[in-house]
């Protein structure tokens, strides 16, 4: 006998589901309305309804995964300044703040950890849209926070020096999470902690620390001609 139809998810529901397994399996691109609405079981016309568009529909598979402002993902950044009262936070204390954050995300119960993995690398390594097009603002407010507090702490630098630290910083720690392996081409050799999050992030630590720590690069105008 089959379920009645009060069993079943109501059918936004429904479609953020189909949406969610559909982008993981074959892209943004790949991934068409009505593939979505086929597997959902609902009318096209109700993508538009609820979420305005495709885009709309993959932003809501984001926030739905990231989860909600009351977990703000800079909960943590607010208490580490407010006990260093105005004085810079230390690097490695900022690198442990949000690589604990990123780990937080792996572990929600709301989405499995393998399947966010799975869609964060979509999103950052899929031609087309990056993740500019569908990370809540919170997110891109929060990596502005600790652009902030980088620059604080590490007077030295330029603006720009800080601003691609934190560019090469998130893209480290979204192509960890993602689990794009390319060492695997290297069959001669098995990484230790491989598929480990928490292993890989340890490991990752002492790498951020030093790149931040390092010297101001030289840009190409600056080099002397051979």
């Amino acid at each position: 006998m089959g379920r009645s139809d009060s069993s079943l998810p109501d059918v936004k529901t429904r479609i953020l589901d189909a949406a969610e397994r559909l982008f993981m399996e074959n892209g943004y691109a790949a991934t068409s309305v009505r593939m979505i609405t086929g597997a959902a079981g609902a009318p096209v016309a109700l993508v538009n309804y609820h979420f305005g568009s495709k885009q709309g529909l993959m932003e809501a598979v984001y926030e739905r995964a990231l989860g909600s402002r009351g977990g703000s993902r800079v909960s943590y950044l607010d208490k580490l300044e407010a006990e260093a009262a105005g004085a810079p936070i230390p690097v490695d204390v900022l690198v442990d703040a949000f690589l604990s954050s990123a780990l937080r995300l792996t572990r929600k119960d709301s989405i499995p950890g393998e399947v966010f993995k799975q869609l964060i690398g979509r999103a950052f390594y899929e031609p087309g849209p990056g993740t500019e097009a569908f990370f809540p603002a919170e997110y891109k407010e929060a990596v502005d926070r600790y652009r902030q507090a980088f620059m604080r702490t590490l007077p030295q630098l330029s603006q720009d020096d800080v601003v691609w630290r934190m560019y090469f910083f998130v893209g480290i720690v979204a192509y960890a999470m993602a689990g794009k392996d390319v060492m695997r081409m290297t069959e001669s050799y098995a990484l230790a902690d491989a598929g480990d999050p928490e292993a890989i992030m340890a490991r990752l630590r002492p790498f951020i620390v030093a790149g931040f720590l390092a010297p101001a690069g030289v840009p190409p105008n600056g080099l002397a001609s051979a």
